[in-house]
């Protein structure tokens, strides 16, 4: 029967998800030759061939691939054992740490540390702010156990890695000047202002929503101004500088600005929780994810 080594499973799996040998040393800080033996001697161990040339780079082979399909449904197991040890050795006290994407933090981590410390104070959590992206990288890595991210930047949910709950679904309402001239409307729409000033981020998801939204409606926005966090966005918007589209989870950050709902076209993100397969067992990840769910 062959031999598998769970270390250099997982170095194999990093290395599937960082695509490069120096990229996965960094990420579990080795050294590039010490993972380039690791995966060699694996590949020994195992009988074939597990990486190829391409360029400089180097790809995983199909029988790379075809262990990794395994390796998968080991790592979850494993991670349900940690989770019942866990469960055994420290009941439902224990730390989880989380990494939430900004807005997420004030609008349901808070929140749930509130009521776990009544319900359920023997559980702690450990924030960690990360951009949605960025949080699913910090879960695949160990670094937390538990990430608050949003659908539209998560891996897709057949991803055997991760097991998803969703949240909540989080409207984007429009932010405008308290002068404006939609301000005491009673019905305001994005075509209504395809010829305003907008404010969004420059790069990144946000950006990426704003303008996808807006050219559903049937225009380009105009970027009057550059800025990705929420009171520097809705401080400019108060200030008559321009308009923009912000989280109903963020619009109650700066006085001021007049936020309306977009009844008919209105974009929507869909916010979830997430966790390595099979750690959703372990009681306090358990709990937490329960105090989110009730928010």
């Amino acid at each position: 029967m062959t031999e598998w080594d769970i270390k250099k499973l997982r170095i194999l799996r990093t290395l599937a998800d960082r695509g490069t040998v120096t990229a996965t040393a960094e990420a579990l800080h080795m050294t590039p030759s010490a993972v380039s033996q690791a995966l060699t001697g694996l590949a020994r161990s195992l009988g074939v061939p597990l990486l190829e040339p391409q360029g400089r780079r180097v790809r995983l082979t199909d029988a790379a691939e075809l262990v990794l399909r395994h390796a998968e449904a080991v790592f979850a197991q494993l991670e349900r054992a940690d989770a019942e040890l866990s469960g055994y050795r420290a009941g439902e006290a224990g730390e989880v740490r989380v990494g939430a994407f900004p807005t997420a933090i004030p609008a349901l981590v808070v929140p749930a540390v509130t009521t776990l410390r009544e319900s359920c104070p023997g559980v702690s959590i450990r924030v960690r702010e990360a951009e949605a992206a960025e949080a699913y990288e910090l879960l695949a890595a160990g670094e937390v156990d538990l990430a608050l991210t949003l659908a539209a930047h998560a891996p897709t949910a057949r991803d055997p890695r991760f097991t998803r709950t969703p949240l909540l679904v989080d409207p984007l309402d429009v932010a405008l000047p308290p002068d404006h001239r939609l301000a005491g409307a009673a019905e305001v729409r994005l075509s209504d202002l395809a010829s305003d000033p907008w404010i969004y981020g420059g790069s990144g998801p946000w950006s990426e929503i704003t303008r996808t939204a807006c050219e559903a409606a049937g225009f380009v926005p105009e970027q009057a101004h550059t800025a990705t966090g929420w009171t520097a966005i809705l401080s400019m918007v108060a200030a008559g500088m321009g308009v923009a589209l912000v989280p109903r989870m963020a619009a109650t950050r700066v006085a001021g600005a007049v936020v309306r709902p977009l009844p008919d076209d209105r974009p929507t993100r869909h916010v979830i929780a997430a966790t390595r397969t099979g750690a959703e067992s372990a009681p306090a990840v358990a709990r937490v994810l329960e105090a989110l769910v009730g928010r």
